[in-house]
Formats: C-alpha cells, sequence, structure tokens
C-alpha cells in the first residue's frame, strides 16, 4: 500500500514539477526567485531520495538509514526555502502600504527571529537521532509559516489592487501547509493506534494537497497576469 501510494505520487509529482519549472523559466523566475529556488530543490529532492525511498518500500531494509538521512536534509532545505517563500511574499504583498518599511522590517525580522531561536532550542550537536530535534525545529517553523501566510492572506484582501498571482501563491502555500499539518496528525495519531490504515490516510493528505499546491502554482504562472511588483532589493 505505502509502496503504490509513493509511486503514484512521484509519476504525479515530478513531471508537474518540471511543468512548474519549465513555465517559470519563460521569466517569471526573475520576479519570484525564491519561488524558482524552492520548484527546483523540490524536484532535485524528489529524484535524489526516490530510488533508495522505492527501494526501502519494496522491501529493502539496508537502506533504511540512508532514507533516514534523505529525509532529514531534505527537509531542512525545503522548510527553509519555504519560509523564504512566504517571507518574499510579504515583501510584495507591502509594495504598496504607506508603512512598508516598518512592516517589512517587523515581519521579516520576527520571521528571522523565530527560526532562528526556535533552531537554538531545539539544535542537538550530540544527538546522532537528527530527527529528534529536527522534528520540533521543522513543525515550528511549518506553524509559523502558516501565520506569516495567514497574515500573508489578510493583506492582499485589504488591499485596494488585487494581485492575482500572489493571492493563489498565498492560497497554494495554506493548502500544503494545511495538508502537512493535517498529514502530519493523522502520522501521530496511528502511532498511538498503531493503525496502518491512519497512516497511509496521513500519507495520503500530505500527497494529494502538494500535488495541488503544484497544480495551482503551475496554472498561477501558466495563465495569472499580475502587475508590476518590486525586487527583492530593498526594504
Amino acid at each position: 500500500m505505502g509502496l503504490a501510494i509513493q509511486v503514484v505520487s512521484y509519476l504525479i509529482e515530478v513531471p508537474l514539477e518540471l511543468l512548474v519549472i519549465a513555465v517559470m523559466l519563460r521569466g517569471p523566475y526573475r520576479r519570484w526567485p525564491f519561488v524558482f529556488a524552492y520548484a527546483i530543490a523540490n524536484f532535485l529532492t524528489a529524484v535524489v531520495e526516490m530510488p533508495v525511498v522505492l527501494s526501502y518500500l519494496a522491501g529493502n531494509r539496508g537502506v533504511e538509514q540512508s532514507v533516514v538521512n534523505y529525509y532529514w536534509i531534505d527537509e531542512a532545505i525545503l522548510q527553509v526555502l519555504v519560509y523564504a517563500v512566504v517571507i518574499s511574499l510579504l515583501y510584495y504583498a507591502t509594495a504598496n502600504l504607506r508603512t512598508r518599511r516598518m512592516m517589512r522590517i517587523s515581519l521579516i525580522g520576527f520571521a528571522v527571529l523565530f527560526a532562528g531561536v526556535s533552531f537554538w532550542i531545539h539544535f542537538q550537536p550530540g544527538n546522532a537521532k537528527v530527527g529528534e530535534w529536527m522534528t520540533p525545529w521543522s513543525s515550528n517553523l511549518n506553524f509559523c509559516s502558516a501565520i506569516l501566510d495567514l497574515a500573508l492572506w489578510a493583506l492582499l484582501i485589504a488591499s485596494r489592487e488585487k494581485d492575482q498571482r500572489l493571492l493563489m501563491l498565498s492560497g497554494a502555500l495554506g493548502i500544503q501547509f494545511t495538508g502537512e499539518a493535517i498529514g502530519h496528525s493523522l502520522r501521530n495519531l496511528s502511532r498511538s493506534h498503531r493503525s496502518y490504515a491512519i497512516l497511509y490516510s496521513g500519507n495520503a493528505v500530505v500527497v494529494l494537497t502538494y500535488l495541488a499546491f503544484l497544480y495551482i502554482l503551475w496554472q498561477t504562472f501558466r495563465t495569472a497576469k499580475s502587475r508590476n511588483l518590486p525586487r527583492l532589493s530593498s526594504v
């Protein structure tokens, strides 16, 4: 069951990631560098971890440690990048505010400080089990990203000029964050109930919401038009 879900996920996920990269290479990558970097990272991490993940799910327990190592390295890279994506979108969303300088300093400062303090609290340099400290740090970053995305959505809804790309990107991220939160909750619940059905349900939620995120991302840069946004050059 787990192998089937993962195979189907890769068969849909990788082509979607390539479509997102291809459509952004037509020009949007210049305006949205962090979104482009996140798209590239998603594709590369999927390709790198695919052989060992499929081998493990097929019954090869000899690659278990490799799966764990790849997972946490990829998780750290993707969490930092998606965090940067949300911050960059907040930068764009505050472009027309009179108090944009103070707003940007406050939001970006809070985001960076939160990530740094959370890392300092949970980091355990002597612990060989990276997951024991990476899990709470990753969860904290995901939670903060969701809060920042809500702030972004509020700014966009309150704005007189609606930027369709920003709205769609914010919505796509919201779907991904919600899916990850629900999926991880179901995974944790499956451990206490020792239920594979709950575990697979959690995995399916994460996969489906991520695929929805990729599809919306592809459609956003394929069809939507946006106003001229500032580059990430100054606060």
